[in-house]
């Protein structure tokens, strides 16, 4: 109704993803660096999460767009609560691919044909994986097996994972996948847009629609829409629909801040605000929503379970966001002046954690000692030797904890400094400085 009032060609903010609306928020960059950055290593999983309505479809939609056919082919599961010999044939559905048999042998076999089929096509198979959350243990077993088949030393599946946030939790802390947390080489959560990209976000869309200007909005309503979608794309869209659909119905060619508390107020009182509103969601760990794991990495970080102390990872983050956003205002000097005093304190830590790590070390070689003497000097004491065995575990643990908290702040650091030099030799960090 809305799109025939102000002379629009389509819908503006329909729910469907479309890459054809993509639109680049400084997180959907991140995220699309990321997944190239993966899908060039042409092995192992790529996982991006993010909230309902975050924009991960949509964002992976786009890049299929970009993909030559030709150099590869891509299937696309959208799960639901799969077991493994039914993730199986999914996938091969998902390939077009018909299974003699229901067996998952069938399936395998009809699988690791069509992958070398391609291969010596001099095409690479993409299996991307939606709403990955709702796939049981066994059915990420069986998609990890997937990932072996292999043309001679050519990988012949690459796997995209795409999930809510409780699918980042599933996966760094189940000790079933240790050996698919090996395997996941980029990873990204896809955060909320931020309030000042709102505006361009809500004019971007209406443009591709043949939006001249009407209708138009106030100042005050984009960073009223942000503080009532916490920067969520769906529910943006959801909320602006709304806000246009008010606008047709009144014959009103600029919507202002009244006319949004207007549309909240009725959604609240149709019981549709929750939609478009705020949900809490747990904190992200900064090292799994910042940095690409190479295999290793990833399931060294289940040990990291505090941000760095004498690193202000927020500020650093806020500094990065700026850089690549291209914000002019960014002070450069005072972006080195942090990385100085984070390179200070991380030289601190280190000398401190090698202390404790040999420290560690010493008092294990003494209770190794000590359980050997206990067993040679007082046999029959089995209750002594176990308490003194287990005290030797739990040192040995510890120490084990320290060295990753130590790769953990390396790595971290090792992130930031190069995001902010390439930053800085771009010409941006150069002008500032000047």
């Amino acid at each position: 109704m809305f799109d025939d009032f102000y002379g629009l060609d389509a819908r503006p903010f329909q729910l469907t993803p479309d890459p054809a609306f993509y639109f680049e928020s400084s997180t959907h960059r991140k995220a699309l660096s990321y997944l190239g950055y993966g899908l060039a290593q042409g092995e192992g999983f790529v996982v991006i999460t993010g909230e309902v309505g975050a924009g991960k479809s949509t964002l992976v939609a786009y890049l299929m767009a970009t993909i030559d056919p030709a150099r590869m082919t891509a299937a696309n599961v959208v799960t639901s609560a799969l077991d493994g010999e039914e993730i199986v044939h999914v996938v091969a559905q998902s390939f077009g691919l018909p299974v003699q048999g229901h067996d998952k042998a069938s399936a395998l076999g009809t699988l690791e044909a069509f992958f070398h089929e391609e291969a010596r096509a001099g095409r690479r198979c993409l299996l991307i994986v939606d709403e990955a959350q709702n796939l049981s243990v066994s059915a990420l077993e069986e998609l990890r097996m997937l990932s072996n088949f292999q043309l001679g030393s050519q990988p012949l599946l690459q796997t995209l994972l795409l999930g809510q946030p409780e699918f980042r939790e599933t996966l760094l802390q189940s000790n079933q996948l240790e050996q698919l947390r090996q395997r996941v080489i980029a990873t990204h959560h896809l955060g909320p847009m931020q309030a000042r990209e709102v505006q361009p976000y809500i004019e971007h869309r209406l443009a591709c629609v043949g939006w001249k200007g009407n209708p138009g909005f106030d100042a005050e309503v984009f960073p009223a829409i942000h503080d009532a979608t916490d920067g969520i794309p769906r529910r943006i869209n959801q909320l602006v629909n709304r806000l246009l659909l008010l606008g047709a119905v009144d014959r009103r060619e600029h919507l202002d801040a009244a006319m949004l508390q207007q549309v909240l107020d009725e959604m609240n009182d149709d019981g549709a605000l929750a939609v478009v509103t705020r949900v809490d969601e747990p904190a992200v760990p900064a090292t799994f929503a910042q940095a690409p794991f190479s295999s290793g990495e990833f399931g060294m970080a289940q040990g990291f379970t505090a941000p760095t102390p004498g690193i202000d990872e927020a500020e650093v983050s806020a500094m990065i966001d700026a850089a690549l956003a291209g914000r002019d205002g960014l002070d450069s000097a005072a972006a080195i002046r942090l990385i100085e005093d984070a390179l200070a304190d991380r030289d601190a830590q280190i000398g401190e954690l090698q202390s404790a790590v040999v420290e560690l070390a010493s008092v294990a070689e003494e209770r190794e000692a000590a359980a050997a003497q206990a067993r040679a000097d007082q046999t029959g004491h089995a209750d002594q030797v176990a308490a003194l065995q287990a005290q030797l575990a739990d040192t040995g643990a510890r120490a084990e904890k320290l060295e990753v908290r130590l790769a953990e702040t390396e790595r971290t650091l090792r992130h930031t400094l190069t995001m902010l030099i390439e930053w800085i030799e771009s010409g941006d960090g150069q002008r500032n400085v000047a």
